[in-house]
């Protein structure tokens, strides 16, 4: 479809299409594996205080939410771009919010809303990589939401296992009936990205199936 006068037609097609079946895929995802969850303490024992969090994972783990969130409800920061549009129409259908903005669009705009969601007891979700990169390095955005909101930075990655392989569920696939593992690191008011990476990496690397 490259013509001009079919590209609306595109767009219609991947914004009505393209969400009930990326989330058909997700939730058939879930039920084709066992899932676990790992360091979830500290958190579960924030949500009965009362309080909120501000939710980090890579880019690429982005529609795993679902299995690893363990809160009401979600304002998850999705890019302006098209594609980001599938994404956030895809998390609705998981109850979840979109927040929309990126460091290269709308993000000012975006981290303003974040900040007033956090302060107002609202949970907040950020890819400290963003879309555009370098992956798995954070950017200061997260740093900067944390100081003005006062809230914690809870890490969260996804891992996957069949057999006795261990997989990191980024850009990774796991086969039916494998397992997957959701982690959670410590709570973080203050983070360096490059301990944070560090940290990320070796508890998603850690888990295997016994």
């Amino acid at each position: 479809m490259g013509s001009p006068l079919l590209k609306p037609i595109e767009t219609w097609l991947k914004l009505s299409l393209f969400p009930p079946v990326g989330a058909a895929v997700i939730r058939a995802l879930g039920r084709s594996m066992r899932i676990e969850t790992r360091g979830h303490e500290q958190v579960d024992a924030l949500y009965k205080k009362g309080k909120n969090i501000i939710l980090a994972f890579w880019h690429a783990q982005q529609l795993m939410i679902p299995f690893g969130y363990r809160g009401p409800c979600a304002h998850v920061l999705i890019s302006q771009h098209q594609d980001g549009e599938i994404i956030a129409r895809i998390i609705a259908t998981f109850g979840h919010r979109a927040v929309r903005g990126s460091s290269t669009r709308g993000g000012a705009v975006a981290l303003r809303e974040l900040i007033r969601l956090a302060r107002s007891g609202e949970d907040v979700v950020v890819t400290p990589d963003g879309p555009k990169g370098p992956a798995h390095v954070a950017k200061m955005g997260v740093i900067q939401l944390a100081r003005a909101s006062g809230l914690p930075i809870v890490p969260l990655a996804f891992g996957c296992s069949k057999k006795n392989t261990s997989r990191v569920g980024i850009d990774s696939l796991c086969r039916s009936h494998g397992r997957m593992a959701c982690f959670f690191g410590g709570l973080r008011s203050k983070c360096l990205a490059s301990s944070t990476k560090r940290r990320w990496k070796r508890n998603a690397w850690s888990w295997k199936r016994s």
